[in-house]
């Protein structure tokens, strides 16, 4: 699997060298998750020692920990005298239909109130089921996603491979990469190789989730982030887990003085990673072409959750219901021999994503600093999830051990919330330490402007 996941970001067999992975047993699933996993983390720290090779000349070795790779894919921080929020709205989950199961998604507030108007129902989970209950899964999904809601009927791998967007994932590749004419001036002084994206500035405009891993490894070598939001928006389960090592600010880009600050931020940006649907950012006078004017050599990675080609192209999606999707909900389900869909035992698209976004955009920087020029990567929650079908089921053969003391950094993480501790690190480059220089904090808590 890494060997596909390298190739497909255009790296060569040499960038594969000397990287081993220690450890035993996985994540249980009927897919191989864990080794999964540990792939998806492995191409984004050979990516980085390509980018310290085109530095020094010197590829030094990597080795990713199959138990704490594992972790990371669940959640690596440990509060110290609090907790985290629940990670889900009540009334988001699995629920039969009359002619089946289908998963709906209410985080947001907004996808929330979708799902009740067309329900005639708050979010009661009895009062949820009892409606749900008389409706078919199809018509249910058109109907609340008609609405500006999420959710997603759950259909096995065949009927996944027969359904329209199904067919056009199948045609696409796991990202789709392009260097583009444009050409920077903004030169950068060669890397010392313990902080190789010093001076990297990465402009996020990501949430949940894929898109804020990605930034998160970016930020761990080096990276100034800048991840911005909108005002109000909040995620309280997943931020103190995503945004460790970066700076966040709020900004409404639907405004003239949002816009005209964002343009400034972004003509000194050096990677843009963002997770609008397809075409978002074009109603927002932000389209590639504009892009590129601004921020000439930009490396640009973005994210959808369907596939960039299809009906669904410009669907609203999250990991789960991609799960739901693609047949991988209803394959648990049977190798479970259960009653109810089971999906994987993490986000491992979401997570195997965001590590194959990292891995593309720090590619991209290689190749700029070979060319000078642009560089574009396209990714989605779907492909990933065909390259995790793929690969084919697997044999369980047990479980990872159980987490234990010293798996976790005694170094207290002064967050926003209250002190905490995190998991050691999954993945590590010789002489090149994975580190953050900030601890996890809030959103909105700093200026929308680039560190001095």
């Amino acid at each position: 699997m890494l060997e596909s996941f390298w190739t497909a970001l255009g790296g060569a067999a040499s960038g594969l060298e000397l990287i081993g992975v220690t450890g035993a047993g996985g994540l249980p699933s009927t897919f191989a998750v864990t080794d999964f996993a540990c792939a998806a983390a492995a191409a984004a720290a050979a990516a980085v020692r390509e980018l310290l090779y085109a530095h020094t000349g010197c590829r030094p070795k990597i080795e990713v920990n199959r138990r704490l790779t594992s972790f990371w894919f669940a959640f690596s921080i440990r509060p110290c005298g609090w907790t985290l929020p629940a990670p889900l709205d009540p009334m988001t989950g699995d629920y039969p239909t009359r002619d089946g199961w289908i998963r709906l998604h209410a985080n947001a507030p907004h996808h929330r109130v979708a799902a009740e108007c067309v329900l005639a129902c708050q979010g009661d989970k009895e009062a949820v089921s009892r409606a749900v209950a008389g409706w078919r899964k199809s018509e249910l999904e058109s109907a609340i996603v008609a609405a500006g809601g999420c959710a997603a009927e759950m259909r096995s791998t065949a009927e996944w491979l027969e359904h329209p967007q199904g067919r056009a994932v199948v045609s696409e590749p796991l990202l789709h990469i392009s260097n583009t004419a444009d050409s920077t001036s903004r030169i950068l002084e060669d890397r010392l190789s313990q902080r190789p994206l010093a001076g990297i500035r990465v402009l996020d405009l990501t949430r949940v989730l894929a898109g804020p891993v990605a930034t998160r490894f970016l930020a761990g070598y080096g990276a100034d982030v800048l991840r911005i939001d909108p005002p109000n928006w909040e995620e309280p389960a997943v931020v103190p887990e995503v945004t460790l090592g970066k700076r966040c600010a709020r900004m409404n880009l639907k405004s003239s003085s949002g816009r005209a600050l964002f343009e400034s931020l972004l003509r000194k940006t050096d990677v843009l990673v963002h997770g609008y649907r397809p075409g978002a950012l074009a109603a927002l006078g932000l389209d590639e072409e504009a892009r590129r004017r601004i921020a000439p050599g930009l490396i640009d990675v973005g994210l959808n959750a369907y596939g960039w080609s299809g009906p669904w192209s410009g669907r609203r999606g999250f990991d789960s219901l991609v799960q739901m999707s693609a047949g991988i909900a209803e394959a648990g389900m049977a190798w479970r021999r259960a009653n109810c869909p089971i999906p994987l035992p993490v986000q491992a698209l979401d997570h195997a994503t965001g590590y194959l976004m990292a891995a593309a955009a720090v590619r991209g920087l290689v190749q700029r600093k070979l060319t000078a020029h642009g560089y574009q990567a396209r990714l989605s929650l779907a492909r990933t999830a065909k390259a995790l079908v793929d690969w084919g089921r697997h044999d369980w053969h047990g479980a990872i051990d159980p987490e234990r003391e010293e798996d976790v950094d005694p170094m207290i993480e002064e967050t926003t919330w209250g002190s905490a501790r995190r998991l050691r690190l999954p993945v590590s480059i010789a002489g090149t330490p994975l580190h953050w220089s900030r601890p996890a904090m809030a959103l909105g808590t700093a200026a929308a402007r680039w560190a001095e």
